[in-house]
């Protein structure tokens, strides 16, 4: 796996398919998952089976991705309602200066392009997220949402 950089604290399935320039360190990766190039996994994220991240992907600490999710191109995730630099006392953060809030994302969803998900939110089961969206709550299992703010466009018909 040239130019990838993969800490010795991952975790990884089986045939766990990794492409170039992707960064990982302290995270779970479930059997038969594609990770894209240009992605970053950080620690405590945990990616179930059979899930498809794209290209240029964020994935922050915090944040779950359960079994057979689709993660667009140039997707990010947001874990910190409030983020600053420094603290109070104007010293650069560390740890223990926040706290992370974690995100959700249900088996069987698909994130679409471009779609930023803040912190926080639970992305339901089968569930879509429109291209380009701005996910600022919990989306329900079997609908589609798009838009900034992410918007319920219609419920998906059960198969």
């Amino acid at each position: 796996m040239e130019f990838c950089r993969i800490a010795p604290d991952v975790r990884l399935g089986q045939n766990v398919r990794i492409y170039a320039f992707v960064n990982l360190y302290g995270c779970t990766i479930g059997d038969n998952t594609k990770v894209g190039a240009f992605v970053e996994i950080q620690k405590n994220a945990d990616i179930g089976k059979n899930v498809k991240i794209s290209s240029h992907t964020f994935i922050c600490e915090g944040v779950t991705i359960e079994d057979e999710a689709f993660i667009g191109h140039h997707v990010s995730f947001i874990n910190d309602k409030y983020p600053r630099a420094t603290t109070p006392g104007g010293e650069l953060q560390r740890d223990e200066d926040w706290q992370v809030v974690r995100t959700r994302v249900k088996r069987g969803a698909s994130i679409g392009t471009g779609s930023t998900i803040l912190c926080g939110v639970t992305i339901g089961e089968n569930a879509v997220v429109g291209a380009g969206s701005v996910v600022t709550r919990d989306v329900p299992d079997n609908t589609v949402v798009a838009g900034n703010p992410a918007r319920l466009l219609r419920k998906l018909v059960s198969a």
